[in-house]
């Protein structure tokens, strides 16, 4: 009777706040587990509404459900979804004033929120430590649980702290917390580790089928990837995402579309944030209908009928592939992922093991350089938070870019500090004037005074702290321009009237110890090789993945997590192939075969195959390799 009435509950709720009727696979199964108070590790594919997985019981118990996630900008986004859905949320993360984290966790304690999202190093502060003892937590929520162990493809060792929030709530509160730890992609190894590291009281993992029947997977080897692209934009109708690696590479490819006569459009983190989301939102709303993008996007976003994935560039594991393809066809119609490659891609993603893991001796000169750097001396700047501007670090020091960069996120994953995402943090106003002596200042134009009329009626508090404020938002008011604005902030500024502080766009270095001397600096060999031998299996995956054509490409994906009982789909390019005239061996050694049959004539060979096809797609497909 209980589990009927919680049941009922259940889609009470995720009818009240999320609209929907019935819950998607599996959804229901983690619910019910997290209700009954089970430590939880549900790994759903990418689209399988995992946030809907720790939501809805948050929702059903008392108190406040703590959510720790590395992407800024999905917690963002999550936050804003909730509130907007009438549920209190909040989010901490690395930008933040250390008066704006302090309100936020009063918030949280007093506030009656009912979800506080957090970036995994704020759990090592004492000011969280403190107030977390303080709060009502009904769950602990892990997203991208992965990051939580060695063994997965983007370890985090802030991630190891939840471990020790959950001890200082298990000694604060006689109810244990119980964990929901998410994830799209973890391997079997990846799943043990999460549940052992977070301190699972017993294993418990709930794995959806990672089948997508309605998904074809494609993977074509070609030169000339821009003509291909265009082929594919013009013969399958609807909204795309095409991945690239490289920033300049979105923009060059959008543009190569946009000349075609493809309504496409690049995206990627060197965008202000108001541009990210104006580009964001057309796509999302059909009014753009590709979008040409580094990796970041697609987090959180939930469109259901993109059509066709492609990646453009070799993605460096399966786990990666697996999340971006599987942002094509939630809405479980007919959709196509498409991998292009070539050797000389093959050859880049080689190099790609030794450009993550220069030479130990390499990453501990950084180490040093990036405290000369910051001017700090041995022994200090434990607990600080300073922006660090990557390019001007290594522009000053005569390094490459990319290499020292993976040199600071090897100490990243030793643990020493963390570099967060690039965050804007933004534009902050105090006046320092008291308000009625406003009116007794002489302005230099009839326009500045309107200027500050407007702002005090936008915000509140001006005189009593900094206030966040947003230059865009302000210069819709006034009917002006951003540099408008901007010009009367600094003149205002230049007066003594307010402080002025402008909105930058920079990644935050979070250093957890002080700076330690070269001999005491620990960055073991056998660590060190481990690493490189992880990262080079899963490139080794990812190549094998695409050049072996023996095998369905989804029992391939499925077996790699873990599912070893599946059937071939049927759809992706192996299947297509394999189905011809039941011949085995790989599509191109059978066309090399009926090229011999037919005297190397390949028309004749054209015709051949229009007669034993069985289908469109299969004579498309054959055609397509033929032509090659």
């Amino acid at each position: 009777m209980k589990e009927m009435k919680e049941k009922q509950e259940m889609k009470e709720v995720l009818q009240q706040y999320w609209g929907y009727d019935s819950f998607r696979p599996m959804q229901e199964e983690i619910i019910c587990s997290a209700l009954d108070g089970k430590d939880t590790l549900a790994i759903l594919p990418t689209g399988g509404g995992k946030s809907v997985c720790f939501q809805v019981p948050a929702m059903m118990r008392e108190g406040i459900c703590l959510v720790v996630s590395p992407l800024i900008a999905l917690m963002k986004d999550q936050v804003r979804s909730l509130n907007e859905k009438g549920i209190k949320a909040l989010a901490i993360y690395s930008g933040m004033s250390y008066r704006e984290i302090d309100i936020a966790l009063d918030n949280a304690v007093y506030g009656d929120y009912k979800f506080l999202y957090l970036s995994p190093e704020r759990l090592r502060t004492d000011l969280f430590k403190f107030r977390v003892t303080k709060m009502s937590v009904s769950y602990i929520v892990v997203d991208e649980a992965h990051c939580i162990s060695q063994w997965g493809y983007d370890f985090r060792p802030d991630y190891l702290e939840i471990a020790a929030v959950r001890s200082i709530l298990r000694s604060s509160w006689s109810d244990r917390v119980p964990v929901i730890a998410l994830t799209a992609t973890a391997t079997t190894v990846v799943a043990n580790d999460v549940m052992e590291k977070l301190l699972f009281e017993k294993p418990n993992l709930l794995r959806s089928g990672f089948e997508r029947p309605n998904l074809s997977y494609i993977c074509r080897k070609v030169e000339d990837k821009l003509g291909y692209l265009l082929k594919i934009c013009n013969s399958v109708s609807g909204s795309g995402i095409v991945y690239v690696g490289k920033r300049k590479t979105a923009e060059d490819v959008a543009a190569f579309l946009i000349s075609q006569g493809v309504d496409a459009q690049a995206y990627h983190a060197g965008m202000g944030r108001d541009v990210r989301s104006l580009i964001q939102d057309k796509w999302q709303k059909g009014a753009t209908r590709v979008i040409v993008s580094t990796n970041a996007f697609g987090m959180g976003i939930d469109k259901p009928d993109v059509r066709f994935v492609c990646n453009y560039d070799l993605p460096d594991s399966i786990e990666t592939y697996f999340q971006e393809a599987g942002r094509a066809g939630r809405d479980r119609k007919e959709s196509y992922s498409v991998m292009l490659w070539n050797e000389s891609e093959v050859a880049r993603l080689r190099q790609v093991v030794k450009v993550t893991y220069p030479p130990l001796e390499y990453i501990k000169d950084v180490y040093q350089r990036v405290f000369n750097y910051l001017d700090f001396p041995y022994e200090s700047a434990k607990g600080m938070s300073i922006k660090f501007d990557m390019e001007k670090f290594a522009k000053e020091y005569k390094l490459h870019a990319v290499t020292a960069y993976y040199a600071i996120k090897y100490i990243d994953a030793s643990g020493y500090w963390t570099l967060t995402e690039e965050l804007e943090i933004p534009a902050k106003v105090l006046f320092i004037v008291r308000r009625d002596d406003l009116y007794h200042i002489r302005f230099r134009s009839a326009n500045v005074d309107a200027f500050l009329k407007v702002l005090l009626r936008l915000y509140t508090g001006l005189f009593s702290d900094y206030v966040a404020i947003d230059e865009q938002f302000i210069a819709n008011n006034c009917g002006c321009s951003v540099a408008s604005v901007k010009d009367n902030l600094m003149y205002l500024s230049q007066i003594q009237v307010i402080k002025y502080i402008p909105k930058i766009k920079s990644p935050m270095l979070n250093i957890h110890y002080e700076r330690l001397t070269p001999e005491n600096l620990r960055l073991p060999l056998s660590e060190y090789e481990t690493r490189v031998s992880r990262l080079t299996e899963r490139v080794d995956a990812m190549i094998d993945f695409v050049q072996d054509e023996s095998e369905c490409r989804s029992v391939r994906l499925l077996r790699y997590f873990g599912q070893d009982q599946s059937e071939p789909c049927g759809k992706c390019d192996v299947c297509m192939a394999h189905r011809k005239i039941g011949a085995g061996g790989s599509p191109q050694q059978y066309l090399e075969n009926l090229l011999t049959e037919c005297g190397g004539d390949r028309y004749k060979a054209a015709l051949v195959l229009r007669e034993r096809c069985k289908s469109k797609e299969e004579f498309d497909f054959l055609i397509e390799l033929l032509r090659e």
